[in-house]
């Protein structure tokens, strides 16, 4: 397996605070890894300690098979946590800036700014400055912002941050075409639902130490096996289904855990009278699911 990134027993400290613990990696070449944990878990100290903003304290980071990620850099593409775009810039304008930082021609990054922007739906903006386009245009110009010079590695913190549900899939869409084109995209995220739906590779983080690493299939097949069900009424009901060891109840949707011996028709039969059953799947343990088992719930949602 080729290696874009590698890390090897990494730790950052921050006073007697341990953000990332004895941390080791390996993501390949060409995929799509998300890096997931709650917010403050250590996901975007990672990120920096990659892209030499800060340095670990202890451990080594290899980047694209080089050992000094600063050397590297003009191969990197990254979106930081803390977005923002030049207001008063047109849209094209600002990507021949970011372009031209990377050392591309004025003339090269003009022209890729604005077949960019044609491309991906923003054509008819070109022209217009940033202040103008919406908060899911202005995450996407930024995400193109890091595509201008061709990076081989992209990372991309929290590119969904704050984003309704279409321009969630305009974002995953882009991500995904970054895969198409052969380049490795890692993403942070506190979303679990992002990361099943886009990634290959996942690395769980909590309190700083990982918990979980490795493909996304492996690591969903480590986790209990259960019943989904889509349904209509009162939830309180669900509470009262014998044979179950654990319930995930979000409102319409319902995870179900079953304890040893019970069949699924069993669960259906005690819900057909007390709930208006749209979905009744077997399914696979959700990344929610196995991330709140494995740290022992203790998982805080709240922002930073």
């Amino acid at each position: 397996m080729e290696v874009a990134l590698a890390l090897d027993h990494v730790t950052k400290r921050f006073g007697q605070h341990v953000a990332v613990n004895d941390l080791s990696l390996a993501i390949p070449k060409g995929s799509i890894y998300g890096f997931l944990g709650p917010n403050g878990a250590g996901k975007t100290t990672t990120i920096r300690m990659v892209m030499s903003i800060i340095l670990p304290d202890e451990g080594k980071i290899s980047v694209l098979g080089q050992n000094n990620p600063e050397s590297v850099k003009d191969r990197l593409g990254y979106l930081p946590e803390e977005k923002g775009l030049y207001k008063k810039m047109m849209a094209a304008e600002i990507l021949t800036y970011f372009g031209r930082l990377k050392g591309i021609s004025a003339s090269v990054a003009k022209k890729k700014s604005t077949d960019l922007l044609e491309r991906y739906g923003l054509g008819e903006w070109t022209k217009k400055r940033c202040e103008a386009l919406s908060k899911g245009m202005g995450q996407k110009v930024q995400i193109l912002g890091t595509l201008m010079h061709d990076p081989e590695l992209v990372i991309l913190d929290e590119p969904f941050s704050g984003l309704d549900p279409v321009n969630v899939e305009l974002v995953r869409n882009l991500i995904l075409d970054m895969k198409r084109e052969g380049r490795t995209v890692i993403f942070s995220t506190h979303v679990m639902e992002q990361a099943e739906q886009l990634c290959d590779f996942i690395f769980l983080i909590h309190k700083g130490n990982k918990v979980i690493d490795g493909p996304l299939s492996e690591v969903k097949s480590r986790g209990d096996h259960g019943v989904l069900v889509d349904y209509d009424g009162d939830g309180s009901v669900l509470r009262s289904v014998t044979g179950v060891k654990r319930l995930n109840d979000a409102g319409k949707t319902a995870e179900f855990f079953l304890e040893d011996g019970v069949e699924p028709q069993d669960i259906l039969r005690q819900l057909v009278d007390k709930v208006t059953i749209r979905r009744f799947d077997l399914r696979e343990p959700s990344l929610h699911e196995i991330f709140v088992r494995a740290v022992g719930g203790e998982v805080d949602e709240s922002p930073k």
